[in-house]
């Protein structure tokens, strides 16, 4: 491992996932030594792990450093820790520290002179024919002596032994490409006789060059799983964003909903307050009526009490007719005061209740989703692809536009070569690029159109012949027929209840999660998706115009720019 005592301790506040190896794709500048260093050792790291505060240091060094201590602190920024950190190591970042230690050479064992005596000096060369690693001093012997200077010399290595034939003791110098084994000059007077064999720095350079090829690919499967672990990152701050929205929106729903109650219940309260003030106001008019009526009927009492003992006959006669009439009162017997308040009217205060908080929940509910499937709708366009049409695929009878933007059906079918991509029954047509990782979105503009299938496909679609669309037989669409009737092509097929005709449809696919969405661009809404599904092979965007129909449906699917 590399000394570096002068080396002053290093910033350490940057996230390890932050720093790719100098030969990384996508870096501003190559790394340096330095940015690999534990500031306790001075040395490049062994083991990195992370204290919480966003140093890092080897494993060993920060547990040397903090002892048995309970009460610890970070060596570099001093920040101290109430508990104990617990530490794990940072396989990532190793896995770039060890691809740095490889690139720069500071993984190779130490070699010492064979030699020396005493203290031995470090090995500068290492000699095939003596089977000996040589000093500086001591390999002088073989610069200046004539016999010497025809041994083979290389960087020195500790497996001397394994250089050497042990078979005939004699360097290995060539490679047997039939046997693919290492030889030397005797061997190939012997078993590897009339084989195909080339110096070894030949064939070393050719694997070299294999080697290089994959590094390159290791390198990009290091970059793709540093741009994953950053995409997962995203998304999991995304999806934290998105529930504390959603938290904070069902919180200002509930509040609409309890406001909603307690109105509706103010003004429930107050209607029974009025009906109980109408039917006190009744029973008080019908008791003052009622009182009035006795005093009239016991001033009568009194006067016919009079009469029963008067003595003046021809009065009595004379006012008998008018005391023989009935008194001018009410017939009280059906008429009386229901202590009960009417029931109608609370089940019209409670339909009235429940039509409100229907409406209020409805209301908020479509604003919410409209909100969110717009949010959404903005998010998944930055995933956006530039889709042109494969004409090597499109069926016969498909008129493509020069720019492969647009595509129509014709009634006449084309003379085309016959080739494996291209459909002969299905009238369709793939996107050029396929897509095996990641996200992408494009949009295409349906208008005018009275019929129309758009979606994604596998690379392995049945191509000849008749073709059920449906996600078993590799294929995730939506369609139009007969103008207005809108379905997902499940199995079976879904209806879609869409309150427009729709203008212009967005597609979406995220490949690891097995989603595929459709989208209203012009309502910025949500239609439907496909979801849990697995893929494991090329995806193709889909598009089929449907027939021509008389004219009826000659509207082109066009392609929206990118």
């Amino acid at each position: 491992m590399a000394e570096s005592s002068s080396q002053q301790p290093r910033d350490g506040s940057r996230s390890s996932m932050d720093r790719p190896p100098s030969s990384c794709k996508g870096s501003p500048s190559p790394l340096s030594e330095d940015q690999f260093l534990c500031s306790i050792c001075q040395n490049v790291f062994t083991d990195p792990v992370s204290t919480p505060c966003g140093h890092d240091f080897c494993m060993k060094c920060i547990r040397t450093f903090w002892g048995d201590s309970e009460q610890c602190h970070c060596p570099f920024c001093e920040e101290k820790f109430t508990k104990r950190p617990e530490l794990k190591v940072n396989t990532a970042f190793r896995e770039v520290v060890d691809h740095f230690k490889k690139k720069s050479g500071l993984n190779k064992p130490e070699v010492l002179c064979d030699v020396c005596t005493g203290v031995k000096q470090n090995a500068l060369k290492s000699c095939l024919n003596c089977v000996v690693s040589f000093c500086e001093s001591h390999l002088e012997p073989h610069n200046n002596t004539t016999r010497l200077k025809k041994h083979k010399l290389m960087n020195p290595v500790k497996n001397l032994e394994d250089y050497i034939c042990q078979k005939h003791e004699r360097p290995l110098e060539l490679f047997c490409n039939d046997d693919k084994t290492c030889v030397c000059l005797f061997c190939i007077e012997g078993d590897h006789k009339d084989h195909n064999t080339v110096p070894i720095e030949e064939e070393s350079g050719e694997k070299k060059t294999q080697l290089v090829k994959t590094q390159s690919e290791v390198q990009q499967m290091i970059q793709d799983r540093l741009k994953k672990i950053k995409d997962i990152k995203h998304s999991e701050e995304l999806r934290k964003r998105n529930t504390e929205k959603e938290k904070a929106d069902s919180a200002e729903l509930f509040t609409a909903l309890i406001r909603s109650i307690e109105r509706s219940q103010a003004e429930l309260f107050e209607l029974m307050e009025e009906k109980q003030k109408a039917a006190e106001k009744q029973a008080e008019d019908l008791i003052k009526e009622l009182e009035q009526e006795i005093t009239e009927l016991k001033r009568r009492d009194t006067e016919l009490e009079q009469l029963s003992h008067t003595e003046d006959h021809l009065h009595l006669l004379q006012i008998y007719p008018s005391l023989c009439k009935p008194p001018h009162t009410k017939n009280w017997t059906d008429i009386s005061i229901d202590h009960r308040l009417s029931v109608e009217t609370v089940r019209n205060a409670l339909s009235q209740l429940q039509k409100s908080l229907n409406d209020t929940l409805i209301e908020t509910l479509n604003g919410k989703i409209r909100e969110s499937a717009s949010a959404e709708l903005k998010r998944i366009q930055q995933f956006v692809v530039d889709v042109t049409l494969d004409s090597d695929t499109a069926h016969p009878k498909l008129i493509l536009s020069d720019d492969g933007k647009q595509v129509t059906h014709g009634d006449i079918e084309q003379k085309l070569p016959d080739n494996p991509k291209r459909f002969d029954r299905c009238q369709c047509v793939l996107g050029k690029e396929g897509f095996s990782s990641g996200q992408f979105y494009y949009a295409v503009q349906v208008r005018e159109k009275t019929a129309w299938t758009l979606g994604v496909a596998l690379e392995s679609i049945n191509r000849k012949g008749k073709i059920k669309l449906k996600p078993q037989n590799g294929i995730w669409a939506v369609a139009l027929r007969n103008e207005n009737e809108y379905k997902a092509r499940a199995d079976p097929s879904v209806l879609l209840c869409l309150r427009k005709k729709l203008q212009k449809v967005g597609v979406f696919v995220d490949y690891e999660e097995g989603l595929v969405s459709f989208y209203d661009i012009e309502s910025r809404s949500h239609i439907y998706s496909f979801t849990g599904q697995t893929f494991t092979e090329k995806l193709y965007p889909y598009f089929n115009p449907c027939i021509n129909d008389g004219g009826k449906n000659s509207a082109p699917l066009i392609v929206s720019p990118v």
